[in-house]
């Protein structure tokens, strides 16, 4: 037996978002005019405005913008909001996926399949949640060194024991997601040289909450994922970032929790 289904998400009982749309808002990401976007997936230009204005009515914040003037008079750009919706809808297919197939794998035995999808819709503390594909699993003799490679070839590694890498069938190939703590990520403004952290990548800076104690500092890299990180206001101070300041975020590959 196999299950199949496809992943759609309504706002107040209104069309908001499913594969066709994202496959708009990846192509407007990617080349930056609408009318190319729209042929590249065969959709009209008409309707690719009419779903794009329909998304953006029910979105936050636009998830697209028209741009005006500029060497080549304008075009159409992914917000901010648009990035993050395509990453939240791709982990939520990862998952929908996933789970469907190890529905499938369980077949009539109703007893896994609940515990199966119980296990699966745990909810986790972790800021960072990134999908990905593992690339490259080195075994030693208690632990694996797992690589996970997001979008646009982003690696993060992973030390994950071999006991996990088993129980999870983990394979080259496979669709999986790291989980990273904020508090975990140390930011710099330069790539440190000869450092023991395996994980060390560049992004922008996209936004900073200042609290009280803390400060969030939320970093786009490749890809149009986000990385949040949390460091103390006395580390604010000295370090100054900003919107639009160039960072590195660095953390050990002993604290990348592997989900699959």
């Amino acid at each position: 037996m196999r299950l199949g289904g496809r992943v759609w998400v309504s706002v107040e009982g209104k069309p908001y978002l499913g594969e066709g749309r994202v496959a708009l808002l990846k192509a407007v990401r990617d080349i930056g005019s609408i009318h190319a976007a729209a042929k590249s997936i065969k959709m009209s230009y008409k309707a690719a405005w009419d779903t794009i204005d329909a998304m953006n009515n029910l979105a936050p914040t636009p998830l697209v913008v028209r741009t005006i003037g500029g060497k080549h008079g304008g075009g159409t750009v992914l917000t901010q909001e648009g990035a993050a919706v395509i990453e939240a809808f791709d982990f939520l297919k990862l998952k929908h996926d996933h789970l469907l197939s190890l529905l499938s794998e369980k077949g009539t035995d109703i007893a896994s399949v609940l515990k199966t999808a119980q296990r699966i819709t745990m909810k986790t503390s972790a800021r960072n949640q990134l999908a990905g594909t593992i690339a490259e699993i080195k075994r030693g003799a208690v632990n694996s060194e797992l690589v996970l490679t997001l979008r646009e070839k982003t690696r993060i590694i992973a030390i994950v024991t071999n006991d996990g890498v088993d129980e999870m069938g983990l394979t080259v190939g496979d669709d999986a997601y790291a989980l990273i703590k904020s508090s975990w990520i140390i930011l710099s403004r330069s790539k440190p040289e000869k450092i023991s952290v395996r994980n060390a990548i560049q992004g922008v800076v996209s936004e900073v909450v200042e609290g009280k104690v803390s400060v969030e500092i939320k970093l786009s890299i490749s890809g149009g994922n986000t990385l949040i990180a949390v460091i103390t206001e006395d580390a604010q101070k000295e370090l100054g970032f900003k919107t639009g300041d160039t960072a590195w975020a660095l953390f050990k590959a002993s604290h990348v929790i592997i989900g699959a």
